[in-house]
């Protein structure tokens, strides 16, 4: 079979959306709506490298890869994409990766580099075997770690399945924000108000750390702008807030795809650190998904302990790299 190239986000949309969501990888990041908005975001200097391949039943594998000099990776990069990887049908993995490495035969590369594979990724099972079999060298080292919790029925048992410390501590911390006369928190989902709060989402994300004010950067933010656009024009993004006394005072940034909420990102006024206002909040997001009867709870990359706190199972990630020999 040949693969056929991709050269855009719309040439096969509804089958890239069927593919995606067969296969045991379907994320939000890999939607074609995001990658769309990643490439146009962060694209100048690469170029598109990915194809699909087709069977009998209609398109059975997709890799959205970009060419960085004669680096092969997939599109997105983990500080905008937490997890990644080719989507491919079940059942149909052995031909898509010996498709895969028979193209690389027809194309001048020195390394493939493959980022944010979860560990029960198919690409980390099938692919280093049958590349080592072609001469090639592969590494395999883990790079991150993320989080997430399958979500029970009510919020009484998610609190009786924390541990005896972690529970007490969060019921502690809701009575003492409780005890305050003004707080409120509520969730924004029409993409003009979301749009119309941004500002407030960046102040308190940048308030939050300097580790995360160093990490928006004029185009990272110029992504963010776009990404809450396309999420909630497709009805998938919710954005938190949290108010002290009218003023915002914490944020949580999420996305609901094929049952489950993915927390992206959040901030908060470190003024109101004494009521625990960012680490409540996301506890909200996650009360608020037990209601919407959401399956799973993903905190995503990183290893804080809030996650932890809040009941967090950690997996791993790993980057596999491929080298000509």
């Amino acid at each position: 079979m040949v693969p056929t190239p991709l050269t855009s986000f719309q040439q096969i949309e509804s089958e890239w959306e069927r593919v995606l969501s067969a296969s045991p990888v379907n994320t939000v990041f890999l939607t074609p709506q995001w990658q769309e908005v990643w490439w146009d975001t962060f694209g100048n200097g690469k170029k598109m490298a990915g194809f699909y391949v087709e069977d009998p039943q209609g398109v059975a594998a997709i890799a959205s890869l970009t060419r960085s000099g004669e680096t092969l990776s997939f599109l997105g990069n983990p500080e905008t994409v937490d997890y990644n990887d080719f989507m491919v049908r079940p059942g149909y993995e052995s031909t898509f990766f010996d498709i895969f490495l028979s193209s690389l035969e027809q194309q001048d590369w020195d390394t493939v580099q493959l980022d944010s594979l979860v560990e029960n990724s198919p690409t980390l099972t099938y692919l280093p075997d049958l590349a080592r079999q072609r001469g090639y060298a592969v590494q395999v080292q883990q790079e991150d770690t993320s989080s997430g919790i399958n979500l029970p029925d009510t919020w009484d048992e998610y609190l009786a399945g924390l541990s005896k410390k972690d529970r007490h501590e969060l019921r502690r911390k809701f009575r003492r924000l409780e005890s305050l006369p003004d707080w409120r928190w509520y969730c924004l989902t029409d993409e003009d108000q979301v749009s119309a709060r941004l500002d407030d989402f960046f102040v308190l994300m940048r308030q939050s750390s300097q580790e995360k004010d160093k990490y928006m950067t004029p185009q990272r933010e110029e992504f963010f702008r776009n990404i809450t656009r396309r999420m909630s024009q497709m009805g998938l993004l919710r954005l938190f807030f949290l108010e002290v006394n009218q003023r915002p005072a914490a944020t949580s940034l999420c996305f609901d795809y094929a049952s489950s909420r993915l927390l992206y990102n959040s901030g908060y006024d470190p003024d109101q650190g004494y009521y625990s206002v960012g680490l409540l909040l996301n506890a909200l997001c996650l009360q608020d998904a037990i209601d919407q009867k959401i399956g799973y709870f993903d905190f995503l990359r990183g290893s804080e302990p809030y996650k932890q706190h809040l009941g967090g199972q950690r997996r791993k990630l790993y980057q596999m790299v491929v080298k000509r020999n």
